[in-house]
């Protein structure tokens, strides 16, 4: 019973060069477009809110800012930020505990991590800024949202934590996986992953090795801090007043598919992608077809059956097709 208990919960899971000045003054140029200048920053760490986190800058445009889930790292991202960063200024950030950022004694939890992607802003010398958050990412998404709403121009929830949070496993559940994580198990974690590769193209050995090594390399704060965080999220309960445009992208073959079509169908201004062939890692196994839908998204906007009707221009008759 534990093991598949475990098996469901790391399913969920797993999802410097110097600062130069950033100009974050967007320039109108022609029908009302805007060209957004932009110096690179680089790889390079800042010092926020008492932790040194690592980030990146790559690309110019407009700001785009990709956060990664619980035990992973900006690996994840990777793929679908090079392609991305052909047309928008990509910042990845990894948070306190996790990737290259700073092992810290406290603020695990998904309101500091929230505080922590402000505050990275802020250190860039950015006013406002879309946010595309992976799985607990999509947590620290609806903080911001909703904490921040004068700094978040758009939102991208990928396979996201639900908005009323993730049930955890019982005590003794829990107990198995922090001394597996402490121990370094990583035969049992090669199992897992093993038994439920259903795309060989990208859930290579090296890659399930790198999962692995990403989980082992957090902070047992983050790990254990930072799981109890995101199940402690109750915020169903105000996406109604959620305005800022939001693309939600879900896999079909990811546990979370029902509590993330629950979450768009709350959501006032939300477009939806499914993708068919998608477990929870979406930007593993479809980077194109992530960075494509986010591409669109931020070109175009919330487009729904509603926001397309808006468009038909006006029938005298009022008669419907």
């Amino acid at each position: 019973m534990c093991s598949i208990i475990a098996r469901c919960l790391v399913a969920f899971l797993g999802a410097s060069l110097q600062n130069r000045a950033l100009i974050d003054q967007p320039t109108p140029v022609g029908s009302g477009r805007v060209r957004w200048k932009r110096r690179k920053f680089g790889m390079a760490h800042a010092t926020i809110n008492g932790a040194r986190l690592w980030y990146d800058v790559q690309g110019e445009g407009e700001p785009l800012l990709l956060h990664h889930g619980y035990t992973a790292s900006r690996i994840h991202w990777e793929p679908a930020a090079a392609l991305l960063r052909e047309g928008y200024q990509v910042i990845l950030m990894e948070c306190r505990g996790t990737g290259d950022s700073e092992h810290t004694v406290d603020g695990y939890s998904l309101e500091q991590y929230a505080a922590d992607v402000i505050s990275m802003a802020d250190h860039l010398g950015l006013s406002r800024f879309s946010f595309a958050g992976h799985s607990m990412g999509g947590g620290i998404g609806y903080v911001l949202a909703l904490e921040y709403p004068q700094r978040v121009e758009r939102l991208i929830l990928m396979a996201s934590v639900p908005s009323d949070g993730y049930p955890l496993p019982t005590q003794e559940v829990r107990e198995f996986l922090i001394d597996r994580r402490r121990r370094g198990d990583r035969a049992s974690y090669m199992a897992e992953y093993v038994a439920t590769r259903f795309r060989p193209d990208v859930e290579t050995d090296a890659w399930f090795n790198s999962r692995i090594d990403q989980i082992l390399a957090v902070s047992e704060g983050h790990y254990v801090q930072g799981a109890e965080s995101f199940a402690q999220l109750r915020v169903g309960d105000r996406l109604a007043d959620l305005d800022t445009p939001t693309l939600v992208l879900a896999g079909a073959v990811d546990s979370l598919l029902a509590a993330n079509l629950a979450d768009f169908n709350r959501l006032p201004n939300a477009t939806l992608q499914v993708f068919s062939r998608a477990g929870h890692e979406l930007a593993v196994h479809e980077p194109e077809g992530v960075a494509a839908a986010i591409d669109g998204f931020m070109r175009h906007g919330v487009v729904t059956a509603d926001s397309l009707a808006e468009r038909r221009p006006a029938r005298d008759n009022g008669a419907n097709e």
